[in-house]
This record gives structure tokens, C-alpha cells and sequence, in this order.
């Protein structure tokens, strides 16, 4: 399902932001390979029917990528389980990079990378009981100090299929500058294949795979209020306004679709983020965030991106 001679392009988990409606738009236009919203395995090991109806995946998504959190292999286990149920997911990915404080605190995401024999532990887990073709993980440049070699080669004896590696270390949060050096240091420790994480841009995603070496990339927080960012590298050309506005309403109608006269209300937000750097963005803004009607809200977002 994923050619990695092709260096796919690669969705990350965006909380709030790369739900079911998201991923199938930039699944539309030009992302290889998406992963779901962080997902607490603790959650779905008590099968939390909120978490379940995450795990829900748009019919365009092949292959298709779990992500889960968490640092009891009892429980990620008993997650493992639970996931084993639905046949349309393609992978599990383990995260291993988030740096946010409240899963830091609980032992989850970047935390793991302080403690890699409980890291290895979890990937064998998951390895050991999944029935899915993939297993991947996300991982830091390390916790405080960048340590890529060192975690590439201990992950590799786990057996995982693909690692994807954030330029940064968890205590350099989201703006210390990304290191793609390291990516290649990890690059060259590991014959597994690497994706390259970490303000990736139209601007720099060819100049990023050739200096790393990466098999793939993984674009994150730059493809909130730009998801055509896929389509641009995967064509090499900057979008017109007329393609822009094509996707905009993709993603609405995708709302729609998926969670009905709610998806009005969630939209607002990304109309926010897709109305930046417009003449009279302000005023677009305060109007739709008014609006609650299905045939309205698509009205003032064709006038307004015209």
C-alpha cells in the first residue's frame, strides 16, 4: 500500500484538526498515507464510544493509520484488541513525539523517549497481538538532548515498518528550529524507512528529502488553512485561487457529510484559518461565525473565495 520509492506524502496527527472530514480532502489532493487524531489507548481498551467514533475513516483513506497514546503495555494491549475488530485500518502508529504537557505528565508521547526500554516494550506489544499490514511510530529528536541514532537502532529491532521523526526534541516544543541533519543521522543508522517531520513547506519539501535522504514526508501543522499544500508538492506548482476554493468546499461539504448541521458550527474554524492574509477576513469571520444555515455557510465561502 505504501511505496516508499515514490517518497509518500504523509498526513500527521493533528488534534482538533485531521478528523474524518480533513483527511479525506487532502486524501483528495495529493496525501499518500493518513493517520488518525491521537488516540488515548486507555480510552479505547474501555471502548469509549466517543474514541470509537474516532477511529471512524473516510472511504477515500487507503491505507489508513491509527495513532495511539500510552505507557501500560497491559492496556495497549487491550487497545490492540479492540483495533484488531475493524478491518478497515491499515496500521498503528505509536506516538512517541507528542510534547504537550498533560500526556508528557502521564508518562505518553515525548515521555517515552526518556524511558526507551518501556518504548520498546509497547512496539513488541503491539507488534505481538495487531493484525495490521503496518506498525510505525512518531518519534522526537529525542527528550532534552538529540539522541536520532540511538533511537532509530533500538526501534528497528522492534520490527516496525516505518519511522517518522519530528525535527525538534520535546523540550524544543514547536519553535526551536528544526533539525534535518539529524533527521539524515537517523537516516543513515536505520535500513528503516524514515519520513521526515518538521515545518515542512512547498517551498523547502524537495530541498528537505534530498538533504535527509527521507523515504517520505510528513506535513503537520502547515497544512491547517492550507491542506492543498499536498497537492502543490505532489505537482510541483503553486495552487490558483480556483483550485483553493474547490478544496475549501470539498472540506464543507465533507463536514456535512459527517456530522450534519454540527459540521456548520465546527467549520467556523477552519474558515478562520483559510481566510487568513484575505482582504476583509475580519468581517468574512464575524459574519459565518452567525451562520447556521447549510446553504448560507456555502454561499458567503463561494462569494468570499472568488
Amino acid at each position: 500500500m505504501i511505496d516508499f520509492s515514490k517518497k509518500p506524502l504523509f498526513l500527521a496527527p493533528l488534534a482538533g484538526f485531521s478528523d474524518i472530514a480533513l483527511r479525506g480532502v487532502v486524501k483528495r489532493f495529493g496525501c499518500d498515507v493518513t493517520t488518525s487524531e491521537m488516540i488515548s489507548s486507555n480510552a479505547l481498551a474501555h471502548n469509549d464510544k466517543k474514541t470509537l467514533k474516532m477511529l471512524e475513516k473516510n472511504e477515500e483513506e487507503i491505507p489508513y493509520i491509527v495513532q495511539i497514546a500510552g505507557n501500560n503495555t497491559d492496556i495497549v494491549k487491550e487497545a490492540i484488541l479492540v483495533l484488531n475488530k475493524f478491518d478497515f485500518i491499515d496500521g498503528i502508529d505509536l506516538n512517541c513525539g507528542c510534547p504537550a504537557t498533560k500526556v508528557v505528565k502521564n508518562g505518553s508521547g515525548s515521555a517515552l523517549l526518556k524511558d526507551i526500554d518501556l518504548l520498546k516494550e509497547i512496539l513488541l506489544t503491539i507488534k505481538e497481538y495487531s493484525n495490521k499490514k503496518y506498525l510505525s511510530i512518531k518519534i522526537r529528536l529525542g527528550f532534552d538532548e538529540k539522541i536520532p541514532e540511538i533511537l532509530v537502532s533500538e526501534i528497528e529491532k522492534c520490527g516496525v515498518d516505518y519511522i517518522a521523526i519530528h525535527g525538534r526534541t520535546k523540550v524544543g516544543g514547536y519553535s526551536s528550529k528544526v533539525d534535518y541533519e539529524a533527521i539524515l543521522r537517523a537516516k543513515n543508522a536505520t535500513f528503516i524507512p524514515i519520513i521526515a517531520n518538521g515545518d515542512i513547506s512547498y517551498e523547502n519539501a524537495k530541498e528537505v528529502l534530498n538533504y535527509t535522504k527521507a523515504d517520505g514526508l510528513m506535513i503537520g501543522r502547515a497544512s491547517i488553512g492550507n491542506p492543498w499544500i499536498f497537492y502543490e508538492i505532489k505537482h510541483n506548482e503553486k495552487v490558483s485561487d480556483k483550485i483553493k476554493k474547490e478544496i475549501i468546499l470539498c472540506h464543507f461539504d465533507e463536514m456535512i457529510k459527517h456530522y450534519k448541521n454540527q459540521g456548520i458550527i465546527i467549520f467556523r474554524k477552519h474558515l478562520h484559518q483559510y481566510s487568513k492574509g484575505y482582504d476583509g477576513a475580519s468581517e468574512f469571520r464575524n459574519e459565518i461565525n452567525h451562520i447556521n444555515d447549510e446553504n448560507l455557510m456555502r454561499e458567503k465561502i463561494e462569494q468570499f473565495f472568488s
